[in-house]
């Protein structure tokens, strides 16, 4: 990794700029790919051609690069490689294309040669030097700021603000900002006002409500009809009511409720609150909360998408996270933790986690092997109860394939656990 946009823009000018479309940029330190994938399906179901471009991946690389909806055939993202590959030959020896910009100047081949006419495209870090702010007259969505790569991005929230909020141009009218906390909002409202941006925010011009089994968004453009509400509560409506807002700033008008309900029941993103199913009778659920705000965020929504009683959770933590603070806010909705170490090599040892776990005031237990640590939760939880995995994309990395894998092959043992558990046959 070597910050500068200077080997994209020349790599984006050997190829003919096939970036050069109509598209949604979408900032910020949590939420980022959800309400990419949001994104992207409304505008899919509006009747444009989509590509869209989130990271990291959590099983293959390919899911990182998808049009419609549907991530592009491995031969494909192969020759778009292969096509970068060359053209980067044009760059001085001591200085090469990176591997974060070499996928996403693939992701643009891809997409032009797919046909997509609109773009929706994730920030990889931070923002003012991403390889993906190469995009013209983008909306750009901030979906929200906290204190993340400090030794990259600065160290306070105003200055990561600053080099997220650095892909919009000096007066951009597109804003679309998510619901932030005191001191994010002081910070992007100071960054609008010497910058001269401005647009909508959560909050204000874009609202959520829950209407009956559904969600109504209502932006300027008016009060959509409810759609189906996506799981969970809080930050995922919020980033529910973001895609909208953003879809209507990019299209100019609302969006249409038929288009919102398809959507909505369709966008999802492998390892954001996915549900892959139940393993011995216990339901597994993901997430990729990998930070404090994010572990916050998921601590919000897991009554509402762990319904039957507090789960065991399976974490592990890179290192140079803030373990403590993570382990505070995750610790209050399980009943224990079954700590371990992915296999980055960035990874805080298991006995770390743990000893992070117990002072947050959780039972925890060290487990180094990630497939070992998951089997031991399931077992600790068994039939009827629920395991959650998070702490670290690198840990779902590890481990979702299997248990993906695991759950298609085990038998529909969880309704019938919890028949048993209530005392019915």
């Amino acid at each position: 990794m070597r910050f500068g946009l200077e080997r994209m823009h020349r790599v984006l000018d050997e190829l003919g700029h096939p970036e050069r479309s109509p598209a949604i940029h979408v900032v910020g330190t949590n939420g980022k790919s959800s309400t990419t994938a949001m994104a992207a399906a409304i505008l899919t179901e509006e009747g444009h051609r989509v590509g869209a471009y989130t990271s990291p991946h959590v099983t293959d690389w390919t899911e990182r690069v998808a049009v419609d909806g549907v991530p592009v055939g491995i031969d494909q993202l192969a020759a778009a490689l292969a096509t970068v590959r060359d053209v980067a030959r044009v760059l001085p020896d001591d200085d090469p294309i990176t591997q974060f910009e070499a996928l996403t100047a693939a992701a643009f081949v891809c997409f032009e040669r797919a046909g997509a006419d609109v773009l929706v495209v994730e920030a990889g870090l931070g923002g003012r030097y991403d390889a993906s702010n190469v995009l013209d007259d983008a909306v750009v969505v901030l979906t929200n700021v906290s204190l993340e790569h400090t030794q990259l991005l600065g160290d306070t929230v105003a200055e990561i603000a600053g080099e997220k909020m650095a892909v919009a141009a000096d007066g951009c009218e597109r804003l679309v900002i998510g619901n932030l906390d005191a001191e994010a909002s002081e910070a992007v409202a100071a960054e609008c006002a010497s910058r001269n941006l401005s647009g909508w925010r959560v909050g204000t011009e874009i609202t959520a409500h829950q209407a009956g089994a559904g969600l109504e968004v209502r932006t300027p453009n008016g009060t959509t009809e409810p759609f189906p509400a996506p799981a969970g509560a809080g930050f995922v409506r919020d980033n529910a009511a973001l895609a909208v807002g953003a879809v209507e700033r990019l299209l100019g008008r609302a969006a249409r409720a038929g288009s919102l309900t398809r959507a909505f029941a369709q966008a999802s993103v492998p390892g954001r609150l996915e549900r892959v199913g139940e393993i011995d009778g216990t339901t597994v659920l993901l997430d990729g909360a990998h930070n404090a705000a994010g572990m916050e965020a998921l601590a919000s929504v897991v009554p509402d998408v762990l319904p039957y009683g507090a789960p065991v959770a399976v974490v592990s933590v890179l290192a140079d996270k803030d373990a403590g603070a993570m382990m505070a806010a995750i610790a209050p909705v399980c009943v224990r933790v079954v700590a371990t170490t992915s296999t980055h090599r960035r990874s805080a040892s298991a006995e770390y986690v743990a000893a992070h776990a117990r002072r947050a005031g959780v039972e925890a237990e060290a487990v180094e092997n990630p497939a070992t640590a998951v089997a031991r939760a399931i077992s600790l939880a068994g039939p009827g109860g629920q395991v959650l995995v998070c702490g670290s994309l690198y840990l779902l990395l590890d481990l979702r394939r299997g248990l993906v894998a695991a759950a298609a092959e085990a038998p529909a043992t969880l309704a019938r656990a919890r028949g048993r558990a209530a005392g019915t046959p």
